[in-house]
């Protein structure tokens, strides 16, 4: 199927990616191990982000000089596609491998066990398939969960499919959580049977190993393209989900459309805690939306255990077809099938949990909608798009099971036990505390220098998303780059906008809802300043200013107030004003009155957005010269000319105008900023915070 010009890819084949080379290069086990792992990472038809886990066996001196057999194995919580040496935990196999005896051994057990086995407590934590690895006899193990694997392990049939295509080459294990159990079952079928090549898991994936690390990987990549060839020989022009069904909206129109819905729906699903919203037209996606087995398909249930923990058990599904509904249908579908979802949600926990369980958020993680796409939320953007990634896979699967017979998932009960198994839950209370701004969305315009790019370095490290929006859009990607070196990728988004362009203000705040679903947090500091008599300030002097400092305020507060109130969970507007906006300097009238204007705006705003529970406050500087592009031009020496001194005087001039006898600096500003955009000021809006060092006559009053 084509969108947009884009082929989707039918194809579960994947490429062997060895290099001897690279592999020699290695320095020791260790190291090799890490280049088979990202290997494997690298493709995630192979392996989902933070699934499946690789091993190595090898010999190594303890501390006493004594040579002994250490397995290490992929720590709990890390993604191959990234994997460094410290996320692999050691272990002494002599005390691992002997647990193959035993009949049982509970996970709490099994895990206090494992923990005092580890070579070194700083180590992380071990993968609760540590003993998958240890019981199996070969000295390298890959457990993977590739797309074309899972095809045949969420079919039914899928036993007999897997004899047809590999014979007495590969073992077939019925669906068990992991664990002690599941471990035990690998390792006695594959030592019972030394010419196994593979493991089938029921509706989790692929074991396979090796004499060497070549082996292992090579093995590994071949069992992959065996079960995708299988595939893909049976699919024989039959259409991808029975078809095309719901027609198909032109690009643009479907990303017009997106914009609008995506505030809305980050609303709904905001009831707990506030989403990310992720959204995806890809061509693969659009295809799947609009098949006309799609809806049956996506409602039966996640395939395996390690799609389940982050897209839920079932994502949503909203019924439209834009050729005979409306968006005002569309609207109210969403609205009732979110509430819907999160009822059943509750229910099913309710059903199928153990007691003393509480149930979790129960919004959900991925929204299907025919002719728009798929929506996927998650406390940030990286997030949100490795839930869309993993269903991704999901799509592939129940295409690759759709051709080899009837897809089929996990049941209710054995999703619930993994989503509320004690191993999996106690991974979230690993993760470091939230910042205060997490999951929040902030848009600051003129953020390529000065107070807006120091409020956007200081927001994005009090944990929020930022858009750095400037006229000077290579400064612009300048800043948001280096964000996300330090901060992490798409935590900031550079764009390119001329606040009294109207057009391009509505433009610019739909990229934003693209992006990250919604906005919850304006700066509003994009300016310009000018000095001159009344006598010398032209008519164009005025107008100019006014639209950049009082139109341009207003444009993008229009914008961004009508994407908070379709949120309906609040916002907080900042507007950086000045010492100005209160007091009047000689010499600039014009900017006086422009900055006395976006003052009274915010005042205006705050008492008519109290009710949607969106506050709007100011930050007023003063002579804040360090790192802005207005002070680096000609205002510097026209106000040096009206104070009557020179240029290179000017900061020592404002310094001891203050009270402190200080300067400002961005960052001062930029924590002021933070404060009126964090909850700290919940119950405050309609208020001004100097930041100005103290000038007496700029004193509130």
């Amino acid at each position: 199927m084509t969108v947009d010009g884009v082929q989707s890819d039918r194809s579960w084949r994947v490429p062997d990616l060895w290099d001897d080379a690279q592999a020699g290069a290695s320095g020791d086990e260790l190291d090799l191990l890490v280049y088979r792992s990202r290997l494997l990472g690298a493709d995630r038809r192979v392996c989902n982000w933070k699934g499946g886990n690789t091993s190595t066996k090898c010999t190594l001196s303890d501390h006493a000089g004594r040579p002994q057999r250490v397995l290490w194995v992929k720590g709990s919580g890390s993604d191959l596609a990234g994997i460094s040496r410290r996320d692999f935990v050691g272990l002494r196999l002599a005390e691992v491998e002997p647990l193959i005896e035993r009949e049982a051994m509970p996970d709490a057990e099994m895990v206090e066990y494992l923990s005092r086995c580890v070579l070194h407590p700083t180590m992380p934590r071990q993968s609760i398939e540590t003993l998958l690895h240890a019981f199996i006899p070969y000295d390298y193990v890959d457990h993977t969960h590739p797309d074309s694997i899972i095809a045949f392990c969420t079919t039914d049939g899928g036993e007999r499919l897997v004899k047809e295509c590999f014979g007495e080459r590969a073992a077939w294990i019925p669906y068990i959580r992991p664990g002690f159990a599941l471990a035990r079952q690998v390792g006695l079928a594959v030592r019972a049977n030394p010419q196994l090549e593979a493991v089938f898991l029921a509706k989790h994936g692929l074991v396979t190993w090796g004499r060497t690390a070549a082996e292992c990987y090579h093995n590994t990549i071949r069992i992959i393209n065996e079960a995708a060839a299988f595939i893909e020989a049976r699919v024989q022009g039959q259409p991808a989900f029975g078809g095309p069904k719901a027609t198909m909206l032109p690009g643009e129109e479907r990303r017009r459309l997106a914009a609008q819905l995506l505030p809305l729906v980050r609303g709904l699903v905001s009831g707990r805690q506030r989403m990310i919203v992720h959204y995806d037209d890809s061509a693969r996606v659009l295809e799947f939306v609009n098949g006309s087995e799609s809806r049956a398909l996506a409602l039966t249930g996640a395939a395996c255990p390690d799609h389940l923990v982050h897209t839920k058990y079932l994502p949503l599904w909203v019924d439209f077809d834009p050729a005979t509904d409306g968006v005002p249908q569309l609207e109210e579908r969403l609205r009732a099938g979110i509430d819907r979802y999160a009822a059943e949600y509750a229910a099913y926990v309710q059903a199928c949990r153990r007691e003393g369980e509480g149930v979790d958020d129960p919004y959900p993680r991925v929204i299907l909608i025919p002719g728009v796409g798929m929506m996927a939320t998650g406390k940030d953007k990286a997030t949100a798009r490795q839930t869309a990634g993993l269903f991704h896979r999901a799509i592939e699967v129940m295409d690759g099971a759709s051709v080899l017979g009837r897809y089929v998932s996990l049941t209710p009960q054995e999703a619930c036990d993994v989503e509320y198994w004690p191993l999996e839950r106690y991974k979230l209370t690993l993760a470091p505390p939230e910042k205060e701004l997490s999951r929040r969305v902030a848009l600051i315009t003129g953020a390529a220098s000065g107070i807006g790019r120091a409020a956007a370095e200081r927001l994005a490290q009090a944990g929020a998303h930022v858009v750095i929006a400037d006229i000077n859009v290579q400064a612009a990607h300048d800043v948001a780059e280096g964000i996300n070196r330090s901060l992490g990728a798409e935590r900031a988004l550079a764009l390119a906008m001329d606040v009294t362009d109207e057009a391009a203000v509505v433009a610019g705040v739909e990229q934003v809802i693209l992006a990250y679903g919604g906005l919850d947090i304006l700066v509003s500091n994009a300016g310009t300043a000018m000095a001159r008599t009344i006598e010398e300030t032209s008519l164009n002097d005025w107008e100019r200013l006014f639209r950049l400092l009082a139109t341009g305020y207003f444009l993008v507060s229009r914008e961004a107030i009508r994407c908070m109130k379709r949120q309906g969970i609040g916002g907080s507007i900042v507007f950086v004003t000045s010492k100005n906006a209160m007091v009047a300097s000689k010499h600039a009238a014009a900017y006086n009155a422009a900055k006395a204007a976006e003052l009274h705006l915010a005042r205006s705003l705050a008492e008519e957005l109290g009710p949607d529970g969106i506050r709007v406050n100011c930050v007023a500087p003063d002579a804040v010269l360090a790192g802005s592009s207005i002070w680096s031009g000609r205002w510097r020496e026209e106000r040096a000319a009206a104070y009557g001194i020179a240029p290179e005087h000017l900061e020592e001039y404002y310094r001891q105008r203050t009270a402190l006898r200080v300067n400002v600096y961005p960052q001062d500003v930029a924590e002021a900023i933070l404060f009126f955009a964090s909850d700290r000021s919940s119950k405050t809006t309609g208020c001004t915070l100097t930041v100005d060092g103290g000038v007496q006559a700029a004193y509130m009053r």
